[in-house]
């Protein structure tokens, strides 16, 4: 991709495309509890609102970001942010909770696409410090996003009803693509192969049937022979996806010979382990608020406007330490903090106080966070020839999307919890990301080497 004209204006349409994804995930966790009213259903469906959108983000990421490299990057970027923004438009308009749950479907489908190519766009136009800076912009906004989307959302919910939440990705989507088509230079390399859709349909399949499992496992039923078998297909059918992959070598959307680097997989370790605790934490944390601690919809939302005001301040200035000193250090402390921060949280109770109970946690945590997001984004970036941005971005993002799925798929009793026995099973919940923590730290310390990441 040549130089940008334009770098600033590629920064925003990267930026815009990117908030749909970020500000819809932490929208719809806030509105958990007025679906559930709404439209019936119990902890297994509210799980489902998740990951409905998470399974095939997860799944289909990869496949995305290939498709961006062979066919053209604005080209995907603009078609996914418009199937996003219908799916969005149908998800408002959904009468019940099956109409919503395709809805949600297609929502991730679009984000998918969307996505890889965002970051891919970003990658190429940037070089060197440069782009550790432009990751760090591009993190610390897509932290805003995310953090203002609740609280709009709970208002919203609050004041007009959550049909409203779906209808605030319309105009970022408007924006996304008028920018790409008036700014950003497309790019392609029409000597990649063809797209890898046997992999993509066994890694679909495998997810689903993976997260399925999880779901009814966690749940009120127990791990049935139903459940331990789903999760048991889901791993069978994850070992044929390698398989498949191993057999299509260049061709394939997750080419094996990636993980003969023992930093790359040591990122990929990291991201899966942050990310399916973030994930965790963002789905229960305004669910417990306001199911034990009677906070409202917009109360709830407002809690997190501190975590995007720390990593906008700080991801910037991160994402160009990395650029200099590379990612080990600041991949190693950062997941430590984060730990600490889900220790805060089991303070949490029934009358927790939000400025000495929640804030603290919060704090801690977008401190951690802010100290590895730019830089695990700009070491993932860093590690492959700019022709490979698209794949290595959506592996990386496939990543720490199955890491959400997954970390969701496993909050079945404590979404079905009330009262005393969901604040336990939150801190549970708190515990065991704290350890998943401490175990990505450690990846990071012992698997990535410490020199400069980036080039």
């Amino acid at each position: 991709m040549p130089s940008p004209k334009n770098p600033n204006w590629v920064l925003v349409t990267c930026i815009l495309a990117s908030s749909l994804a970020f500000v819809d995930g932490s929208v719809t966790n806030v509105a958990l509890p007025a679906l559930g009213k709404a439209l019936g259903g119990g902890a297994a469906d509210l799980q489902w609102v998740i990951n409905a959108y998470l399974l095939p983000l997860s799944a289909l990421l990869l496949l995305g970001g290939a498709a961006g490299d062979r066919y053209g990057r604005v080209k995907l970027l603009v078609g996914g942010t418009v199937l996003f923004a219908a799916a969005s438009a149908a998800c408002a308009l959904a009468p019940d909770l099956r109409l919503l749950l395709a809805g949600r479907t297609v929502q991730g489908i679009g984000a998918a696409i969307l996505m890889p190519n965002s970051l891919a766009i970003l990658g190429a136009s940037f070089k060197g410090e440069a782009r550790g800076r432009a990751i760090g912009i591009w993190a610390s906004v897509g932290a805003i996003m995310a953090a203002i989307g609740p609280v709009l959302g709970g208002w919203l919910i609050d004041v007009v009803g959550w049909r409203a939440i779906f209808l605030i990705n319309l105009p970022l989507a408007a924006g996304a693509v008028t920018l790409a088509l008036a700014f950003v230079h497309d790019s392609r390399d029409r000597d990649r192969p063809a797209l890898d859709i046997p992999g993509a349909v066994l890694a679909t399949i495998a997810l689903g049937a993976l997260t399925w499992g999880l779901t009814a496992g966690s749940g009120k039923g127990g791990w049935t022979v139903l459940a331990i078998a789903g999760v048991v297909l889901g791993a069978g059918l994850m070992l044929a996806f390698v398989g498949v992959e191993k057999a299509r070598g260049d061709r394939a959307m997750m080419p094996l010979a990636m993980f003969g680097s023992a930093s790359f997989i040591g990122l990929s370790l990291l991201t899966l382990l942050l990310y399916g605790a973030l994930g965790a934490l963002i789905v229960l944390l305004p669910y417990v608020l306001i199911q034990v601690s009677g906070y409202t919809a917009t109360q709830a939302g407002s809690a997190l406007v501190p975590w995007a005001l720390v990593l906008a301040l700080a991801s910037p200035m991160m994402g160009r330490i990395a650029g200099r000193i590379g990612a080990r250090l600041p991949l190693t402390i950062g997941p430590l903090v984060v730990a600490a921060g889900f220790l805060l949280a089991l303070r949490f109770g029934k009358d927790a106080s939000y400025w000495t109970d929640v804030l603290p946690a919060i704090l801690v945590l977008s401190l951690g966070m802010a100290g590895a997001v730019a830089p695990l984004t700009n070491a993932v970036l860093g590690a492959v020839d700019a022709r490979h941005t698209g794949s290595a971005s959506g592996f990386n993002s496939a990543i720490a999307r199955a890491g959400g799925l997954i970390g969701t798929a496993l909050l079945g009793g404590v979404l079905g919890a009330r009262g005393a026995t969901l604040v336990t099973g939150f801190h549970v919940a708190m515990l065991a990301c704290a350890v998943a923590c401490l175990a990505a730290s450690a990846a990071a310390f012992f698997l990535i080497p410490g020199k400069r990441a980036g080039r």
